[in-house]
């Protein structure tokens, strides 16, 4: 992974996030995108496994905004441009195709 890549992950997911673990992951998938998606699906499903609103003696502790922004952010995510991927938000305009002479007989 370079050092492109890897500021782009950081970007999305975070300075807190370890280096270690996004190379480690990054080696066993070989692709940016999936390594942001496979840390956005993990910190959704751990806010998910939580109660998303909690009351203790009169403090509210709500986290249904912070499961809409992980949720955004991987929308976000999928559509945009990785540093090691085709764009998929754009649809494909140019396409290389072989040329070959025609088949005609005169």
């Amino acid at each position: 992974m370079d050092q492109h890549q890897l500021a782009w992950l950081l970007a999305r997911l975070g300075t807190a996030t370890a280096i270690s673990d996004l190379e480690g992951r990054h080696a066993r998938l070989q692709d940016t995108r999936a390594v942001a998606l496979e840390v956005l699906n993990e910190r959704r499903a751990a806010l998910i496994t939580d109660p998303l609103r909690v009351t203790v003696q009169g403090i509210t502790l709500d986290t249904t905004e912070n499961l809409r922004a992980l949720e955004r952010l991987l929308a976000d995510v999928t559509t945009e441009r990785s540093p090691d991927g085709p764009d998929t938000a754009a649809p494909h305009i140019l396409t290389i195709t072989p040329l070959r002479p025609a088949n005609r007989r005169r």
